[in-house]
Formats: C-alpha cells, sequence, structure tokens
C-alpha cells in the first residue's frame, strides 16, 4: 500500500482533516438509524474492476433509499488491498464520487473499511478521510498476534484519526471471539460513535450490549447489526439491563448488512415497517418475526451457511447477475466460487419468497439509469 500513502504536504493542504469529527447531521442519521449495505466488488471476467457496473451497484443502493454504504469491507473482498491488486483507494474513490454527483436531499454516511496492523490501518484511515467518508469500519481481523489489551491500544491509535464503527466480526470469515472485557474497554474509546455486532451468536452479541450499557458513554454510540442470521429480531428487541439500580436500555437503531447488498429496496422498506412498528407498541410485531424466520432462510442460502459461509460473496454476486445488475460472479481470488447445492438452495429461495425481491424495481431502476447515462454525444 505505499503507492496510496498520503503525504505531509497533502494533509497540510487538504480540509479533509476536518472529517475526523462526524458534522451533526450525518451524527444524528446515525444515531435514529438506517439501512447501510456492504458494497460488493464488481469485476469482468477478467478478475479485473468493472468500473460502469461498479458504479451503477452504488446507484442501485441510493435509488433503494440506503442511508449510508459501507465500502472496502468483508464483501468488498479483502483481497483490494494487495499490492498487486491495489483497488481499496479505487473503490472508495468511485464510491464516494456517485455519492456526491447524486446531490441528494438527505445525508448518506460513508463508511470505510479499515484493516492490517496499526501502521496499515492508519493509512487507511487517511485515505478514507480524503475521499469524504465519515466513519472507519474497524476489523481486528487477522490481527491474532495481538492481545486483546493491544487491540485496545490498536483502536485507540485509530480513533485519532477517523472515527470509529466498531466491528465484531465472526470467527467463521476471519474474526475473533473478544470477551466481555475488551468490549468494557473499547466502548470507553472517545471517538467511538456505533458498533457493527456481527457474531452470529447470541451470548456474543450480548457481551458487547451489557458493556455498552455499562458504559459511561451508553448514550454516545449507536448499535447497528450485522447479524445477518437474525435481522429483524436484533432490529425490533430491546435490551434492558440493571446496571448500579438503573435501568439501561439499547436497541439496535439499524443494520450494516452483506445481506442488504442484495433486495436493498425491499431493505429499506421492511426496515420502515420495523420502525413504524416499535414506534406503535409494537403493533404488528408478530408477522415482522415471522418475515424475519423468512429473511434468515434466504440469508441462509445466498450466504451459504451450511458450508461455514464458503460461498457467501459468490452467493450475493449471483442474487445482482440474475437482476442485471453485475455481469458475473467472479472474485479476486479464483477459487472463490459458490457450494455445492448452493444454487438450487437460491433457486427454493427465490421461489418461496419472491414477495421479499426487488427484480422489478432492478429492472426499471436499469432502464432509467441507461436513459440517464447515455453520453449527450450519443443522442441525436
Amino acid at each position: 500500500m505505499a503507492n496510496q500513502l498520503i503525504s505531509r504536504n497533502e494533509l497540510a493542504n487538504s480540509n479533509y482533516l476536518r472529517l475526523s469529527k462526524m458534522n451533526q447531521e450525518i451524527k444524528e442519521l446515525l444515531h435514529k438509524g438506517t439501512v447501510i449495505p456492504a458494497h460488493p466488488l464488481v469485476l469482468n471476467q477478467n478478475r479485473t474492476l468493472d468500473e460502469d457496473r461498479q458504479r451503477r451497484l452504488t446507484r442501485y443502493y441510493l435509488a433503494s433509499g440506503v442511508g449510508g454504504v459501507a465500502m472496502g469491507v468483508h464483501t468488498t473482498q479483502f483481497e483490494i488491498r494487495k499490492p498487486e491488486i491495489n483497488l481499496l483507494e479505487t473503490v472508495l474513490r468511485l464510491a464516494a464520487e456517485e455519492i456526491d454527483k447524486a446531490e441528494l436531499k438527505r445525508p448518506i454516511i460513508k463508511v470505510a473499511g479499515i484493516a492490517g496492523p496499526t501502521e496499515q490501518a492508519i493509512n487507511e484511515s487517511h485515505l478514507a478521510l480524503k475521499y469524504g467518508y465519515h466513519l472507519g469500519l474497524l476489523s481486528l481481523g487477522g490481527l491474532d498476534d495481538l492481545t486483546e489489551e493491544q487491540l485496545i491500544q490498536h483502536a485507540q491509535k485509530i480513533a485519532e484519526v477517523i472515527p470509529i464503527f466498531g466491528f465484531y466480526l465472526q470467527p467463521a470469515v476471519g474474526g475473533r471471539v473478544l470477551s466481555y472485557g475488551f468490549w468494557k474497554k473499547f466502548v470507553e474509546i472517545p471517538n467511538v460513535h456505533a458498533i457493527k455486532i456481527a457474531a452470529f451468536n447470541r451470548y456474543q452479541t450480548l457481551d458487547v450490549i451489557r458493556a455498552l450499557c455499562g458504559s459511561s458513554r451508553h448514550d454516545e454510540i449507536a448499535l447497528y447489526t450485522g447479524n445477518d442470521d437474525n435481522i429483524v429480531a436484533d432490529l425490533l428487541t430491546p435490551y434492558k439491563f440493571n446496571i448500579n439500580g438503573k435501568k439501561v436500555e439499547k436497541k439496535f437503531v439499524g443494520g450494516l448488512l452483506g445481506h442488504w447488498a442484495v433486495w436493498t429496496k425491499k431493505a429499506t422498506t421492511l426496515f420502515e415497517e420495523i420502525n413504524k412498528c416499535k414506534a406503535n407498541g409494537g403493533k404488528g410485531i408478530e408477522n415482522l418475526l415471522s418475515i424475519g424466520i423468512e429473511v434468515t432462510d434466504m440469508n441462509e442460502a445466498i450466504f451459504d451457511a451450511k458450508n461455514s459461509f464458503r460461498g457467501c460473496i459468490p452467493g450475493i454476486h449471483e442474487v445482482l447477475r440474475r437482476q442485471g445488475l453485475i455481469q458475473g460472479r467472479w472474485c479476486l481470488n479464483p477459487f472463490e466460487e459458490v457450494s455445492s447445492g448452493q444454487l438450487e438452495e437460491i433457486d427454493r429461495i427465490y421461489k418461496m419468497y419472491a414477495h421479499h425481491t426487488d427484480d422489478d424495481f432492478v429492472r426499471e431502476f436499469i432502464e432509467n439509469d441507461n436513459k440517464v447515462q447515455v453520453p449527450k454525444s450519443a443522442v441525436a
């Protein structure tokens, strides 16, 4: 990543360091809660970047009504950071450009994945700020040689550069189990503003929320579900703890999810229904919990849960391919493909849960997007 280093002169002459503190509009949306899809990487058959469709995918998310986009995360493929591939800066830039070009009359939270040892993570944080990202989703994957205390020190150093979106990544896809004690210290880091819990484990999910509820910063950190196996229930459930005789409650206010990288229009609609249910004292909660089981069944197929999530990213790509948003399932790793039987499982959920797909919306979006993107020189 040497060629992505930000020079001291660039740091001194740019205004992007002001983003080391979030503006109020972004902070309010973050705490209110929103839909943030984890943005995939779009490749062509040569396994190189398909820039046009990469940009189109960002536009699809914006058209679907999301409140944010997460780029450079697991779904974007961690291999983008390899020197011989070197796509991290490119994908950060492309997404930022499309968000800025959209000129929406609502805020969009830009989240950049931050990974690797401290020096690399600091550099990635500066890179994210350069392109106007508001938060860094801090992955602790691949740092198994560090103790939990060293991980805290690592997070503190990154938080000095960029507002932090904490990330509990499940072990099956490169994360590690982190103790209640770790999270008790992590939530006290001043520049941590949100935590994505993707433990895929209710006990470990509780560790984070209990630590936050017992923290002096329990009102300053927003919780986002990354538990793709429990999306609806996470968003509906109030978590209450008795802390020194005082009842403290936290809720997942939104989601930052790989599952929301597909059928995103339906995701935003479902999110609105969930918020309406909570605002109306739980009216309709039984139906929503039933929908939640259907969403989990759909997620099991696209994420390839039966095979320890080996086909997760190709499964997401397959849905986008069927909809015409991308051309193929290609990943940077040529051996990363759908598992045996996974395509049949995706066929099954399409038949069973067609009402949870947004294929009609996508067809209309592509048709309109094609008209908009025609160069003026091509118009008679």
